[in-house]
């Protein structure tokens, strides 16, 4: 029977390995908060269970049961945890996916490669690279560079009117205030708000208002409530019209990510 050694829970001693990838096993409680922080190597997040999110100066996102999130190295990033998470964190030598994704996303994670992820966190932290564990690394780096992207990010806002506007709907995605209503909390007039959507964050405000409530919907489905139910909390009146939108906005079916199954 194989014995496998005690793997190492600190981040440092994945930055120098001489393999081109690199498994860190480790478990988080809920509400359990990793401070921003940067790496050498890149990494993926991969949790078996619960949800992450993480958050950078320009951007959140959140990364639901069957997907993990892509961060090149440098990027500064922070991540929060919902729910028990048990995460596997990849350290990937850049040359070791050459086809593989370059800016922060969310990606889907095929059944391959989650078994690759699994199969590696077995192997000893430094596995041979002419043996099994080199083996599974290199089918690694060849599914992360095929794994598909997922818009499951939601853009941060620079300009300090937006800001405060928008760290109000992100501690309460459900507030129905128009942009008239919240011209008085931002200083800004409707017609200058409007404006600093567009141009500092890329989209109207009922279209970032939308992802965000859609980000609290899936974090909902992952934790199991009902299509069905999460639906008639954010204003649909039927679970298709919803699973519609949600599709053509997240760029995954609810289905995906819903637990109630």
């Amino acid at each position: 029977m194989a014995v496998h050694e005690m793997r190492s829970t600190d981040p440092l001693d994945y930055q120098d390995l001489p393999q081109s990838i690199g498994v860190m096993s480790k478990e988080f409680v809920d509400g359990f908060v990793i401070p921003p922080h940067v790496h050498a190597r890149d990494q993926l997040l991969y949790a078996t269970s619960g949800i992450m999110r993480l958050r950078t100066e320009q951007a959140a996102w959140i990364v639901p049961r069957g997907s993990a999130i892509y961060i090149p190295a440098g990027n500064r990033h922070a991540v929060s945890m919902h729910g028990s998470v048990e995460m596997r964190t990849l350290y990937i030598d850049k040359k070791a996916t050459d086809d593989g994704p370059r800016i922060l996303c969310v990606v889907a994670v095929s059944n391959l490669l989650r078994e690759l992820i699994l199969a590696l966190s077995e192997e000893p932290i430094a596995y041979d690279p002419d043996g099994r564990g080199g083996l599974i690394a290199q089918m690694l780096g060849l599914e992360i560079g095929r794994a598909r992207a997922l818009s499951l990010n939601v853009p941060l806002p620079k300009d300090a009117r937006l800001q405060r506007l928008c760290a109000e709907l992100l501690a309460d995605p459900s507030d129905r205030r128009t942009l008239d209503a919240w011209s008085e909390v931002a200083g800004a007039s409707t017609r200058t708000l409007a404006r600093l959507f567009e141009h500092d964050l890329g989209m109207s405000f009922n279209r970032w208002r939308q992802r965000i409530r859609f980000h609290n919907a899936l974090e909902a489905l992952s934790c199991g409530v009902p299509i069905s139910r999460v639906a008639q909390q954010h204003g649909y009146r039927s679970a298709s019209a919803f699973s519609a939108a949600f599709s053509k906005v997240m760029g995954v079916p609810p289905s995906k990510v819903s637990t109630d199954r």
